[in-house]
């Protein structure tokens, strides 16, 4: 009878369990399958994002690659960035104009199909051609075609370069016409040529081009207009800029609206002494060296507003005017030495880098300028060879001087050239001033102590250097020791 209840209750508690463990089992379950549910569908959201992402990806880097089509990069960019591209003003850029003669009267007796091919073939060429001179093509109507030099980054040499262009056009043109038939049409070109100011900037708000306007566009079609067939008719602007390049022939003046009377030239090719084979259409090696001498203005100008504006304020004597006292004097100890034009071009350009990697690094500013100098001179046209020349002419001016070669005398002693002038005492204590804040030297009297043993063994390499420099660099030491004297007199 006692055990009876005792029965009951167990029972009761074992279904009890059961029945809880079944409950709470099944809600365990739902809860994994909900919760895989959830997994799964969050998964297939990401996937789905993962895919639409990339479709963006592709769509923006298909829409950056037309813009950088389109436009010029820099332009491109500007727009990427702001969403809208500010006119700009440009002082010195050459336009080019180039019109197909008759072909109006073509187009009525050709096949469509193969007028559009013979054009593709000859724009094809052009822009092959522009690339080469870093001149931007700007549009194409019909059988015209233009494009313009000093844009978008500006420079000096754009009028060579463009009529340079324009010859390589016309002689492809001259080519294609004397692999024609006597049956087949010959295509005849015109080109225009004027430089001048413009004003550049973006068109359009859903088909986007990159224009410019101004005079200098409107004469440079008037140019073209009023040429000859197989001619390059340039105005006087241009033949001021290039006529040391070219062969031009003055061919008399045009009116032109709020210019007055326009003098013209026509050119006739390159200057035998500047082509290769004297032919007059491909420019030689002269021809390049003498365009990159004007190019390396553009160059110092990059190079000496890098150093103005990066330079550290503590560089006392390794700054801007340092560079360009070395700068002028390897041009003067060049000249008077009797280097090529090129080898003045390569000295020049090391002098401007000579010290550039102050910009990064004081104590390897010799190979930080090496650096710079590999990054900055491809875009001015330099070859791998004149870079490696460079490249050692900057290491020669490293402490200890050891020059190799002429050139390396030369930057040697216009490093050195302050230990011979007038002005010795106040730029060697701007040196001792900027290497004592950098840990390099100690007390003043170390300093002096180590500048007349280095000058003593001093010796100038260059012929030139020490006829300029060695009378005042031995009145220089002897100023120094009777100074160090008189000091150490009074200490006693």
């Amino acid at each position: 009878m006692i055990l009876e209840p005792t029965l009951q209750a167990l029972t009761f508690d074992i279904s009890t369990w059961i029945i809880t463990t079944f409950f709470l089992v099944t809600i365990f379950l739902l809860y994994c399958f909900t919760t895989y549910s959830h997994a799964k569908t969050i998964n297939k959201l990401e996937n789905l994002i993962c895919l639409r992402t990339e479709d963006l990806l592709k769509e923006k880097s298909k829409a950056e690659n037309l813009l950088t089509r389109v436009l010029p990069r820099n332009t491109a960019d500007e727009l990427k960035e702001h969403g809208r591209v500010n006119a700009q003003k440009f002082k010195m850029v050459t336009v080019l104009f180039s019109d197909i003669q008759g072909f109006t009267k073509i187009t009525d007796e050709i096949n469509a199909e193969e007028l559009i091919d013979q054009l593709d073939k000859f724009f094809y060429q052009f822009d092959t051609v522009v690339d080469k001179y870093h001149i931007e093509k700007i549009k194409t109507i019909g059988d015209a075609y233009m494009c313009a030099g000093g844009i978008p980054e500006k420079n000096r040499t754009n009028p060579i370069e463009v009529v340079a262009a324009a010859i390589e056009m016309m002689h492809h043109m001259r080519e294609i016409n004397s692999q024609h038939s006597q049956k087949e049409e010959i295509w005849e070109l015109r080109i225009g040529i004027d430089t001048g100011p413009v004003i550049a900037g973006v068109v359009g708000r859903n088909k986007l081009s990159y224009d410019i306007w101004g005079s200098t566009v409107n004469t440079a079609s008037r140019m073209e207009s009023a040429g000859e067939a197989g001619k390059i008719n340039i105005s006087e602007n241009t033949y001021i800029l290039v006529k040391d390049f070219f062969n031009c022939t003055y061919r008399g003046k045009m009116p032109v609206k709020n210019k007055g009377d326009i003098k013209m030239y026509f050119v006739e090719g390159i200057l035998p002494n500047l082509s290769v084979n004297a032919a007059g259409i491909e420019p030689n090696s002269d021809f390049r060296i003498e365009l990159q001498l004007i190019r390396l203005g553009d160059l110092e100008e990059l190079i000496l507003e890098k150093l103005e504006m990066g330079l550290p304020q503590n560089l006392y004597y390794h700054n801007l005017k340092h560079t360009v006292d070395v700068y002028t004097q390897v041009e003067l100890i060049g000249r008077s030495e009797g280097v090529t034009k090129e080898e003045l071009l390569i000295l020049r350009t090391a002098a401007l880098f000579h010290d550039s990697g102050h910009l990064i690094d004081y104590s390897t500013h010799e190979e930080m300028s090496v650096k710079l100098a590999y990054e900055i001179l491809p875009e001015y046209g330099y070859s791998q060879e004149q870079m490696e020349a460079i490249a050692k002419i900057i290491m020669s001016t490293k402490m200890p001087p050891k020059p190799q070669n002429l050139l390396e005398e030369i930057i040697c002693d216009a490093d050195l050239d302050y230990l011979g002038r007038t002005d010795f005492i106040p730029v060697s204590n701007m040196l001792y001033k900027e290497l004592h804040e950098h840990g390099k030297i100690g007390a003043l009297h170390d300093w002096n102590m180590m500048q007349i043993k280095f000058i003593e063994q001093h010796q100038y390499f260059t012929n030139t250097a020490r006829q300029l420099r060695n009378v005042n660099k031995n009145n220089q030491l002897a100023n120094i020791r009777k100074w160090m004297e008189e000091i150490e007199k009074n200490e006693f």
